[in-house]
């Protein structure tokens, strides 16, 4: 039919639309609506009663974000959850209790296994931000803030 609304598409146009729309369904959207937060905002202040959480941190509890560090050495190599720091270390930083917590982690914990990666290779990691004191019922880890339902990827 080649009437004035009929439409007549390439191969190449319609292999072009298919290769866009395929793009298009594998993107990760939680990557694009995601917050940017940084290991610089998640404090207001730190005083003798402990670490403040900034107003940004408040504002953003339980909803996406993403944050750029470094994975610390998990403690397993099958664990679901590493926690990011602010700048590479050899040793995984866990504490002894929330009152010890270090102003320049997050524990991530992700929505499926992934391979761990080098802790000098900076990552980027999404997910919804948990804060307020937290112990883990699986390995006693406490925790401050946190990123659950996370995945990351190197940057």
């Amino acid at each position: 039919m080649h009437g004035p609304f009929s439409l007549r598409l390439s191969r190449r146009a319609w292999l072009s639309g298919v290769a866009a729309l395929g793009a298009t369904l594998t993107a990760r959207p939680a990557l694009a609506g995601a917050a940017a937060l940084s290991f610089d905002e998640l404090y207001a202040s730190f005083s003798p009663l402990g670490l403040e959480f900034s107003d940004k941190v408040k504002a953003l509890t339980g909803q996406e974000v993403r944050i750029r560090g470094f994975m610390a050495p998990p403690l397993r190599a099958e664990a679901k959850f590493f926690v990011l720091t602010q700048i590479p270390m050899a040793l995984c930083p866990f504490c002894s209790s929330d009152a010890d917590w270090p102003d320049n982690i997050v524990v991530v914990y992700l929505d499926h296994r992934q391979t761990f990666t080098q802790p000098n290779r900076t990552i980027e990691v999404t997910g919804v931000l948990d804060r307020g004191a937290w112990v883990d019922p699986d390995t006693g880890f406490v925790s401050q803030l946190r990123l659950r339902q996370a995945q990351y990827d190197a940057v």
